[in-house]
C-alpha cells in the first residue's frame, strides 16, 4: 500500500500534522519509536500561552499567533485546557516597572479577541496572592492557560486515527530510499511501505533522520534542555506565579499534583537524549523560588522532576534563553518530497500542522483548506467539567467523587464511552494500584495506543506521580499479564 504521507515522530507536532492530514482525507501513517509524547511533549511547563517574555525578542507574530491559538484551544479542548491566573511580583532591579506594564499592555492588545481577563495591577489587598510572598510586592496579574500536554498529544493521534490514520508506536523509522516520485521505507519491525511524502517531526533527531534519508537539512537545530521540579506546596490556591530572576530569565511556579511545579531552565546540550536534570538546575530552581516565597525549599525536598529537550531552530542567538521558539518548516521537493519540522511550541502545534499541509499541498496535488480551526478534540463535547462530573455521578452513583473528577478532566465526554455498560462496581473489574480500575486501563490500551505500564502511569493519567515503587511494580506486573504482547 502507498500512503500519501508518512509522519516520523509522535510528539505534539507529528500528531497534529497526522490529524490535519487525516482530516483532509489523506492516507496517513505515523510512526513513533517510543510512546506518543514520550519525550519533549510530556516534559513541558504544561502551558498554553502567548509567551509574554517573547516580546523582549520582538517575536510579535509568534505571540499573536500563540494568543490566537490559546483562544482556540480553550474552545476545542475545554477538558484539557483551563484558564490560569498568573501573579507577577515586580522586581525593579530586573526590568523597570513601566517596561513590564507596557509589555502586558501589548500582550493584551495582541490578544484583543481573548475571552480571558485583561491584565491588571497587583494590589496590596490581594491577600491570597500576596500572603505566600516574602514581602508585599507591586506587580501585575494576567491570564494564560494550563494544559495536560501528554493527553493533548495523544488526543490529536486519537482524532487522526478516527479519520483513517494508522498510528504505530514502538516502531522506528530505519531506512527510506527515493524510488522515483515516492519513498520506499523500512520500519524497525521489518515492515516495508511506500509513501508519496515524508514529514520528519522527530524533535532533536530530525537532522539525523533527514540526513539518513539522503536529504540533509539546510537549517540547524539548537538543543536546549528545560527542566522542572515539584516541591512541597509553596502556596494555596489555583493561581500561579511568574518570577523574574537576576539573569533576566523567568521561572514559573504552578500548582501541580504533589505540590508546586517550578520551571523551567535553559541549558544548551549536544545530545537529544540528554534529558536528565542536573544538580545545578535543581539548585537554580530552588533559589528562584526562595527569592520570592516565605516557604523556603531545598533540593532535598524535591518530590519529582522531569526534563525535556527543546529542538529549536538555530537563529544565531547568543544564549539558549534567547533562541526563537517559533517554528521553521523546510520543504525539499526535488524528487519525492520531504518536510522537516524545526522548533515550535505546544501552543502553536495546530497552526504548525495547518502550515505544514499548506506547504505539501502543491507538490502532492490536494486542497489544503482549513479543517481543524474549530474542530473539537475527542472528549470536548461538554458544557464544563463540573456539569459532566455531576451527570456521571447521577448515572453511576457508586463511583468515588474524586475518581469522577479526575476522569472527567482526563477524558471529558469520552468518559461516557469508558463507562458504557457499567452497572455496578463489579463491572469496573479489578481495582489496580494508584486508583485506576481494570476497565480504565483496558480503555487506554484499546483506544489511546498505551502499550506499556509507563504509558499509562506517566503520560495518560499522571497517576504514577503519587505511587510508590512497589505500587508501580504491581501495576506493571498486572499490565504484562493483561497485555503480554504490549
Amino acid at each position: 500500500m502507498t500512503h500519501d504521507l508518512l509522519v516520523i515522530g509522535g510528539g505534539i507536532n507529528g500528531c497534529a500534522i497526522a490529524r490535519e492530514a487525516a482530516l483532509l482525507g489523506l492516507s496517513v501513517l505515523l510512526v513513533e519509536r517510543d510512546d506518543l509524547a514520550s519525550h519533549t511533549s510530556s516534559a513541558s511547563t504544561k502551558l498554553i500561552h502567548g509567551g509574554l517574555r517573547y516580546l523582549e525578542q520582538y517575536e510579535f507574530r509568534l505571540v499573536r499567533e500563540a494568543l490566537g491559538e490559546r483562544e482556540r484551544m480553550l474552545a476545542i479542548a475545554p477538558h484539557l485546557v483551563h484558564p490560569l491566573t498568573f501573579v507577577l511580583p515586580h522586581d525593579h532591579a530586573v526590568r523597570p516597572w513601566w517596561l513590564v506594564r507596557a509589555g502586558l499592555w501589548l500582550y493584551d492588545a495582541l490578544g484583543f479577541d481573548s475571552s480571558l481577563p485583561r491584565s491588571r495591577s497587583l494590589r496590596r489587598d490581594d491577600t491570597g496572592y500576596q500572603t505566600p510572598l516574602r514581602q508585599a510586592y507591586r506587580g501585575f496579574v494576567y491570564s494564560d492557560a494550563w494544559v495536560d500536554d501528554a493527553r493533548l498529544t495523544v488526543l490529536n493521534a486519537v482524532d487522526a486515527a478516527d479519520h483513517g490514520a494508522e498510528i504505530l508506536t514502538r516502531t522506528g523509522f530505519e531506512l527510506a530510499e527515493q524510488a522515483g516520485d515516492h519513498w520506499r521505507v523500512t520500519l524497525s519491525d521489518g515492515r516495508t511501505l511506500e509513501a508519496r511524502a515524508i514529514v520528519v517531526a522527530a524533535g532533536g533527531w530530525t537532522t539525523q533522520a533527514m540526513t539518513a534519508m539522503g536529504v540533509p537539512p539546510r537549517g540547524k537545530l539548537r538543543l536546549v534542555r528545560g527542566s522542572h521540579i515539584v516541591v512541597p506546596e509553596l502556596f494555596e490556591g489555583d493561581h500561579a506565579y511568574i518570577l523574574q530572576q537576576p539573569d533576566r530569565r523567568i521561572v514559573f511556579a504552578i500548582p501541580y499534583p504533589g505540590g508546586t511545579m517550578l520551571g523551567t531552565t535553559d541549558v544548551a546540550v549536544e545530545d537529544p537524549s540528554d534529558a536528565r536534570i542536573s544538580p545545578e538546575e535543581t539548585q537554580y530552581l530552588c533559589d528562584a523560588a526562595n527569592r520570592y516565597f516565605r516557604r523556603q525549599v531545598s533540593p532535598a525536598e524535591v518530590v519529582s522532576d522531569w526534563s525535556g529537550i527543546r529542538a529549536l531552530y538555530d537563529d544565531g542567538a547568543g544564549s539558549a534563553a534567547e533562541v526563537t521558539r517559533d517554528y521553521v518548516l523546510e520543504l525539499h521537493d526535488k524528487g519525492a518530497p520531504v518536510l522537516g519540522v524545526f522548533g515550535g511550541k505546544i501552543t502553536t502545534a495546530r497552526a504548525l500542522a495547518e502550515d505544514a499541509l499548506g506547504r505539501l499541498a502543491p507538490v502532492l496535488g490536494f486542497d489544503a483548506h482549513p479543517v481543524s480551526r474549530a474542530r473539537v478534540l475527542p472528549g470536548a463535547m461538554i458544557a464544563d467539567i463540573e456539569t459532566l462530573a455531576r451527570q456521571v455521578a447521577e448515572r453511576w452513583p457508586f463511583l468515588d467523587p474524586h475518581d469522577i473528577d479526575r476522569m472527567a478532566r482526563a477524558y471529558g465526554s469520552r468518559l461516557i464511552e469508558l463507562l458504557d455498560g457499567v452497572d455496578s462496581v463489579r463491572d469496573l473489574g479489578r481495582a489496580l494500584p494508584g486508583g485506576m480500575t481494570e476497565r480504565e486501563a483496558r480503555f487506554l490500551h484499546e483506544t489511546e495506543f498505551a502499550r506499556a505500564a509507563d504509558d499509562v502511569l506517566d503520560r495518560r493519567t499522571k497517576l504514577g506521580l503519587g505511587m510508590s515503587e512497589e505500587e508501580r511494580r504491581a501495576f506493571a506486573d498486572w499490565w504484562a499479564t493483561a497485555f503480554p504482547a504490549g
